[in-house]
């Protein structure tokens, strides 16, 4: 089944992954089985507002093409998730897939349980929740304000997970449980808080809670931790590199080295991990800008990202490889000028020496590479720019993936900034790129080929 948006509107992502129509957000549980990648996400079946939440299922060979699959989970009257199967991870457990997942009653007040729901076939169509949760509600003596977003990893041979959480004097935290048993949780203490120094520095003071954690350790060894910054509503992402060392061995702690925002646009949110034998995979979800209601559909995930870390701590990100499966044939643009833009491209544009200028759209997307003073500078419209300091000697690049209002800026591999555009009347769907030493190309977007 076809991702495309309706052709009658232009704002609507046509490549990317989002329901045909209503309500997404949080990608949720990425997977490999048997050949193929299983994507899920939070989704309201029947508006474009944040209701009644299922896990919408997509699946994919390549990660270009996609294929809808029906509902994989629904709230079920009188359970624990009877107002929501909120975010949470997929797991192999000896064998059988099964979705470790965040279930709200109707009277819950940010304090969710943590449910389990197993795979019925092989194609990850079916799947059958368990009547009661694997851990009711936060452990005891934590003053715990906000728990959800469960997510399950491995370390020297034993399984544990990770929560989220907020505590009542606002400090934000990772919670930490043993789950060897999937079906046997045990509360080994707090990863990370809101405390630690370099989180402290890297993420100020604003958040009272860390959502959607999630860990990975990259082909290098070092440990990467996600967490989504919550102030009373979603705010932003951050990261932190570190060591995950061994306390007391019923424990774990991360020891973090440096951190940083992981994402520096306005509309990025909740990134989801897929750790695999020599990458790290990562998609975020990108909500409206717009009230959604008139249009129907609200929310989109972004373009799979591969993270790494490098050697001082600092991330690494760029598209995944397989996004060049969506590039037409032929270039639209190969040099330096003004040309017309298609509804959805990928742009790659580096300054080979002097000041380059790029400018999407009248305006509404603005870059400058500048070798000379080692920087790029990205602003939408008239939002604050994004500087990002480049290293002596490296060329200034800046890949730019626009697919409908979803503007996903790539900064070398040093930082992205991901926002909605949405179309005006009289708008100019130009590309001016000025700068003699400007080295230009770009494609649009068509269907996938196969690779």
């Amino acid at each position: 089944m076809s991702l495309a948006a309706p052709v009658q509107d232009p704002d609507a992502p046509r490549f990317r992954v989002r329901p045909p129509a209503n309500w997404i957000n949080d990608p949720n549980g990425p997977f490999r089985w048997r050949g193929r990648y299983h994507l899920f996400y939070q989704h309201n079946p029947d508006a474009p507002v944040h209701a009644d939440i299922h896990w919408g299922h997509v699946s994919s060979p390549d990660l270009v093409h996609w294929e809808h699959h029906p509902i994989a989970l629904t709230p079920t009257p009188g359970g624990p998730d009877e107002a929501g199967c909120w975010s949470g991870c997929v797991v192999d457990d000896d064998g059988v897939p099964t979705a470790v997942y965040t279930g709200v009653d109707r009277h819950h007040t940010g304090l969710g349980s943590i449910c389990l729901a197993r795979a019925a076939d092989p194609g990850l169509i079916g799947w059958q929740p368990l009547p009661t949760p694997v851990v009711a509600g936060p452990p005891a003596g934590e003053d715990v304000t906000m728990f959800r977003d469960p997510f399950v990893f491995r370390h020297a041979g034993r399984r544990w997970a990770l929560v989220g959480a907020a505590h009542a004097d606002g400090t934000p935290s990772v919670l930490l449980y043993d789950c060897q048993d999937l079906a046997d949780w045990r509360f080994a203490g707090v990863l990370v808080n809101g405390d630690d120094p370099v989180a402290a520095d890297a993420f100020g003071d604003k958040a009272v809670g860390w959502e959607c954690p999630q860990l990975c350790v990259t082909p290098g060894g070092e440990w990467m931790l996600v967490v989504s910054l919550w102030d009373g509503d979603p705010c932003s992402t951050g990261y932190l590199t570190g060591r995950l060392v061994s306390v007391d061995d019923d424990s774990l702690a991360f020891e973090a080295r440096v951190g940083g925002r992981l994402d520096h646009g306005r509309d990025f949110y909740a990134p989801a991990l897929l750790q695999e034998a020599d990458r790290i995979l990562m998609w975020g979800w990108s909500w409206e800008a717009r009230d959604p209601r008139p249009a129907g559909w609200a929310g989109v995930l972004t373009a799979p990202r591969v993270v790494d870390v490098r050697p001082d701590g600092t991330l690494r990100v760029v598209p995944a490889p397989e996004l060049e499966l969506l590039r037409a044939a032929e270039p639209f643009v190969t040099a330096p000028g003004r040309t017309r833009l298609p509804e959805a491209y990928d742009l790659l544009v580096t300054a080979a020496h002097g000041l380059t200028t790029v400018s999407v759209s009248g305006e509404r997307l603005t870059i400058g590479l500048d070798p000379d003073g080692r920087t790029a500078t990205v602003r939408y419209e008239d939002s604050d720019p994004v500087v990002v300091p480049l290293p002596h000697g490296e060329e200034p690049t800046v890949r730019v993936l626009v697919d409908g209002s979803l503007y996903e800026v790539f900064v070398g591999d040093r930082a992205t900034v991901t926002q909605r555009v949405y179309r005006r009347p009289g708008d100019a769907a130009e590309l001016v790129v000025t700068g003699a030493g400007a080295v230009v190309t770009g494609w649009e977007l068509v269907p996938p080929r196969r690779g």
